[in-house]
């Protein structure tokens, strides 16, 4: 009887036992059923949006939120300008005047007759003294926006007056600036093969470093920070007009997105400010924005849905509402996007829904010439040229097999001549001045990361990066590839994402290897036509997400700035 008792027990626990793991796979079986998403609503999704859709989601407006609060600042330096009392001999010193620029300083003073300034930062070799003209011609009030002060340092700045009745004068002031943030203080960087008498410097070029977020900043030919911005900024640092900057920021350092766009100057001032507030709580501005010759933003945007950098908008730069937009689904074949799965090597940085960032907009440049823009696709290593008035292609250039098209995109297809590599993954396509003579042929820079993404070149794939130049025989729809930088260096500097090719005045090139050794360094090199590196700049340990998106070789003051 105990042997059946045993038995009895025995069944009812394995019952038991049985009963309990039904329930919970019939548990884990409801749980995947409504973790599913319902197919209805993922067929809704795939469906372009309307542009008034569009409009909504991404909800632009002009505000005045940063202009309001630096109104006492500016009435305050309006007020200094107005006292005689400021003379050369005892000027009106400022350092980090609006409180986000804290390697710049404002200078005013008066002089009983016209004159002309010009300001010089004494740098700690020849080459990295800094020398500015104060634009505006000669006054007898003189407010000098100063750029380019070390941090932590007692600057020499020299400023030499030059009277209209041919005397001059000099006066030399110390100003004293903080040690750097935290962020870039924790940062390493070094500087090799230096050849400043071959880079393409000038009096006052830094090279501006354009961050995939903290602290944007400017180094010297040393490599020493000669500005940065307290905001912090994610992929967009622009030149505009008037010589201001055109920065994507936002209110809070400490939050995730970036929907504020500033325009600003290199000393802080804000001038316009644009906000975002998309529904569904992402950044909806990606990787590039550009200025029209009526002064609209032109930018690579999210449209709100479940696809992300995809669409081009214009926004007013009188209202901030959009004016004009681009959506690709409605352009590219349907079987590119309403089919598309990431594929290895595809990036998303929640701007879309897992899956379906299929295009991956990262640059576009306006061509003022002829109403087109170039555009640069990572997700489809993916290049063309679109008419901006009729939305017309006028040329693609993919690896994608021309047999994989459908036949009303044939015509727009480029054939690569002989020993011309197709792209993969790449950025920043911008036109090169047209040397041949001929106005069908057209000259393209681009930064190509070599990574196989959709129909990127898997034999080459993930062996290196490179800055390339292509020439485009636009009515034989023809391209051919007649330069390139990077494929020397190997895979140490291959790039799987991010990236910048500068051609500079002087003919050489800057190039950015981003995201070098996995994001823990960012290299930028500038190279001469024959491969001779003249400037090889490390920057390790940025912190996250902090390495260079881009470097730019500019004049953080240039001959149309002027502080009013």
């Amino acid at each position: 009887m105990h042997s059946s008792k045993k038995h009895k027990i025995w069944i009812i626990s394995l019952l038991l036992i049985s009963s309990l793991t039904l329930f919970i796979a019939g548990c884990g079986q409801q749980n995947n059923n409504t973790s599913k998403k319902d197919p209805d609503q993922e067929k809704k999704d795939r469906v372009p949006l309307t542009e008034k859709q569009i409009k909504k989601n991404i909800n632009a407006k002009k505000i005045s939120v940063r202009q309001d609060e630096q109104k006492e600042l500016t009435q305050e330096y309006q007020e200094v300008a107005q006292n005689q009392n400021y003379t050369l001999e005892n000027p009106f010193v400022k350092v980090n005047p609006y409180k986000t620029s804290p390697l710049s300083a404002l200078v005013v003073f008066h002089t009983s007759i016209p004159a002309s300034v010009k300001y010089t930062v004494i740098g700690k070799n020849n080459e990295t003294t800094l020398t500015n003209k104060v634009n505006g011609g000669a006054s007898t009030v003189h407010k000098v926006p100063i750029v380019g002060l070390y941090a932590d340092h007692a600057n020499r700045v020299r400023l030499d007056v030059q009277y209209q009745n041919g005397t001059t004068e000099t006066k030399e002031l110390t100003l004293n600036t903080d040690k750097l943030p935290a962020n870039l203080q924790r940062a390493k960087s070094s500087v090799s093969n230096k050849k400043a008498d071959q880079m393409d410097i000038g009096d006052n070029k830094l090279t501006v470093m354009n961050r995939t977020t903290q602290e944007p900043f400017a180094v010297d030919s040393n490599g020493e920070i000669r500005w940065y911005s307290t905001l912090y900024t994610q992929h967009v640092v622009e030149s505009w007009s008037q010589g201001h900057l055109m920065i994507l920021t936002k209110k809070d350092n400490s939050k995730e997105l970036y929907n504020s766009l500033l325009e600003t100057d290199a000393l802080g001032r804000v001038y316009q400010e644009y906000q975002f507030t998309p529904k569904n709580k992402r950044t909806l501005i990606h990787h590039d924005i550009v200025e029209l010759p009526n002064h609209n933003i032109l930018a690579t945007v999210s449209d709100g849905s479940v696809y992300g950098e995809d669409t081009i908008a214009e926004i007013s730069h009188q209202t901030g509402k959009i004016v004009n937009l681009i959506d690709m689904k409605r352009l590219l074949p349907k079987s590119v996007w309403y089919k598309y799965k990431a594929d290895k090597g595809a990036v998303s940085d929640g701007s879309a829904s897992p899956g379906h960032d299929w295009l991956h907009m990262n640059s576009i440049e306006y061509l003022p010439e002829e109403n087109s823009l170039l555009v640069s696709n990572r997700n489809q290593d993916l290049i063309f040229k679109l008419d901006y008035r009729t939305k017309e292609f006028k040329w693609l250039y993919s690896g994608k097999k021309k047999s994989a098209w459908p036949k009303k995109y044939h015509k727009y297809l480029l054939t690569p001549e002989k020993g011309t590599k197709h792209t993969g993954g790449q950025h920043a396509l911008t036109q090169l001045p047209n040397d041949t003579g001929d106005p069908n042929k057209e000259n393209i820079l681009l930064y190509d990361n070599n990574i196989a993404v959709t129909n990127g070149p898997k034999k080459t794939s993930g062996k290196y990066s490179q800055g390339t130049q292509y020439q485009i025989d636009q009515k034989n729809k023809t391209i051919k590839q007649t330069w390139s930088y990077g494929k020397q260096l190997g895979k140490q500097n291959f790039t799987p994402v991010i990236g910048n090719a500068q051609r500079l005045d002087n003919g050489n090139t800057l190039l950015t290897f981003g995201f070098k050794n996995g994001g823990k360094e960012s290299n930028i090199i500038e190279v001469k036509p024959d491969g001779t590196q003249v400037f090889n700049f490390s920057f390790k340990h940025s912190g996250k997400k902090g390495y260079v998106y881009r470097a730019y070789r500019m004049p953080l003051y240039d001959g149309n700035y002027r502080f009013e």
